[in-house]
C-alpha cells in the first residue's frame, strides 16, 4: 500500500514540477504564470487539508512564538539578504547594465510600488506553500532525508522557472530554492520562509533582474 502511495506521489511530482512548466512553454502561456501558480497552489492546499488535517492552521500567538524562537536565525536571514543584494547589484551592473533599475527608468514607475506590495502575497506566499510547506509534508517519506528533499525542492523550484526561456531565472531559482528550502527545514515556518522569499523577490524587481522572471522576457 505504501509503495502504491509513493508511486502516486512520484507521478504528482513529475506532473506538477516538470510537466506543468513544459506545458506552459509549449502553449506559450508564460504571461498567465500567476494564474497557473494559483491553480497549483489551490490544488496543494486542497490536498494538504484533505490528508494532513489540523496541521495548516496558525494563530497570532503561535506566530509570535515562532518569531521569538527563531529570532537569531531571522537576523541571519536579513544579513544574508543584505550581502546577497549587494552581490546581485554588481551581477546586474556587470552582466546586464541595460536592465539595472529598468522599472525606475521607465514611464511605469508606479509598477514598482505595486510589485513591492503585491509580490509577497500573490507570488512569494503561494510558492513557499507549494515548494516548502506542502512539499516537505507530502514528500519527505518519499525521499527519507531532509537533505534530499531540500535538494529536490530546489531542483523543481529551478525547473519551475524555465518558462521564461533564459538562463538567469533558473540559475537564481536554484540558488534561491536551496536557500528557502534550508530556511524552512531549520525553522518549519511558512511565515519566515515567505518573508525571506519576498525580500529576495522584491530586490530582484527593484534591481531590474525581475525582468528575467516575468513572461515579458520571453521572446516568442
Amino acid at each position: 500500500m505504501q509503495k502504491k502511495y509513493n508511486i502516486i506521489k512520484l507521478i504528482e511530482i513529475i506532473t506538477l514540477g516538470f510537466a506543468f512548466p513544459l506545458i506552459i512553454i509549449h502553449f506559450r502561456l508564460s504571461n498567465y504564470i500567476i494564474l497557473f501558480l494559483w491553480i497549483v497552489f489551490i490544488y496543494t492546499v486542497i490536498v494538504y487539508k484533505t490528508y494532513y488535517k489540523g496541521d495548516i492552521k496558525t494563530n497570532f500567538l503561535s506566530l509570535l512564538y515562532t518569531i521569538k524562537n527563531n529570532k537569531y536565525y531571522i537576523q541571519y536571514i536579513f544579513l544574508r539578504w543584505f550581502i546577497s543584494s549587494v552581490a546581485l547589484y554588481f551581477f546586474t551592473d556587470i552582466l546586464f547594465p541595460e536592465k539595472l533599475f529598468i522599472i525606475q527608468k521607465s514611464d511605469q514607475k508606479d509598477l514598482l510600488y505595486k510589485i513591492l506590495l503585491f509580490y509577497p502575497i500573490l507570488s512569494a506566499f503561494p510558492q513557499e506553500f507549494i515548494f516548502c510547506k506542502f512539499f516537505f509534508k507530502r514528500y519527505l517519506s518519499l525521499f527519507n532525508s531532509e537533505k534530499k528533499i531540500v535538494l529536490m525542492s530546489s531542483i523543481i523550484f529551478c525547473f519551475a522557472h524555465i518558462f521564461v526561456i533564459n538562463w538567469v531565472a533558473p540559475l537564481l531559482g536554484y540558488i534561491g530554492g536551496l536557500i528557502f528550502a534550508n530556511t524552512y527545514r531549520k525553522t518549519q515556518s511558512l511565515f519566515i520562509v515567505t518573508l525571506e522569499h519576498a525580500l529576495y523577490g522584491n530586490t530582484l524587481f527593484f534591481l531590474g533582474l525581475g525582468w528575467f522572471f516575468w513572461g515579458g522576457s520571453v521572446g516568442y
